[in-house]
């Protein structure tokens, strides 16, 4: 599996987070867990059982995956300058793992604009052939909103902090967030590509009183029924509330580079072969 994450508020540049590991790293003993930072404005610092685990952590950060034994751990969100997690921002909130099983804990704003963290279970089921999975989660300071895709309602009275999904043909859907029994945008449009084998996530953020208002996509593929490649992180900057640019990552230029130099080795040969 390859997870991937774009931040929304400037279309252009991409920075690599994240480490890889197998794609069947995940076993009956522990649980994958990526932490999405998705509070405005805010630095923090990421205790996991009082122990420091993520340093200056910015908004829009993607951390993980998190290879865990199965086991309840407890997280205190600090401001980034804290000596401890006695006095935490968000938190301390006690998080369950399951064995095999994926998780993306979000620190966010509720509904009214307070910070709050969630916990949600990524759906790595397999999905058919010639489909990928589309999953759209609202963790913004917005009241409900309904999610568009191709200028059509798709989902319905999404409110903080809950989930949709389905199983859609793969293709590419302008995808836009509009409040509830409206069709005016408030986030995007953003064209979303659905990959075959892909759990593509979107993430609705930031605060509608403070017009920030953005969207984030992680990705998480290998759902085919004989899943392959390893597990990534990366995130970059990509669609802000006036259009919606999904940037490649960096490790479609990473081969691409080894293709070229792959090319030029086979190239050098044949001539000097001659």
């Amino acid at each position: 599996m390859r997870n991937k994450i774009f931040a929304g508020v400037a279309a252009g540049a991409i920075a690599a987070v994240g480490v890889a590991i197998p794609a069947n790293a995940i076993s009956d003993t522990t649980a994958d867990l990526y932490v999405l930072h998705a509070v405005p404005g805010l630095t923090v610092d990421v205790y996991v059982n009082g122990e420091l685990t993520l340093d200056d952590f910015e908004p829009g950060d993607l951390a993980g995956p998190l290879d865990l034994p199965a086991d309840t751990y407890t997280v205190a969100i600090t401001a980034s300058d804290a000596a401890d997690d006695s006095s935490p921002a968000i938190g301390p909130i006690d998080l369950t793992l399951e064995a095999n099983t994926s998780y993306t804990a979000v620190a966010h704003l509720d509904e009214s604009g307070d910070p709050t963290a969630s916990l949600f279970t990524n759906d790595l089921s397999t999905v058919a052939a010639g489909e990928g999975r589309l999953t759209v989660r609202h963790t913004a300071a917005a009241p409900a909103v309904d999610v568009l895709a191709n200028d059509a309602v798709a989902f319905e009275n999404l409110s903080n902090p809950d989930e949709v999904k389905a199983d859609l043909a793969v293709g590419t859907i302008s995808a836009a967030v509009a409040l509830t029994g409206t069709t005016d945008p408030v986030i995007g449009p953003a064209d979303v590509e659905i990959a075959e084998g892909v759990n593509t996530i979107v993430y609705a953020w930031g605060s509608a009183a403070d017009d920030n208002l953005t969207l984030a996509v992680q990705t998480i593929d290998g759902l085919h029924s004989n899943p392959g490649g390893v597990d990534a992180g990366t995130a970059g900057l990509a669609a802000d509330n006036n259009n919606g640019i999904l940037v490649a990552g960096l490790g479609g230029l990473a081969a691409l580079l080894a293709l070229a130099g792959f090319a030029a080795t086979r190239l050098s040969a044949a001539r000097a072969a001659k």
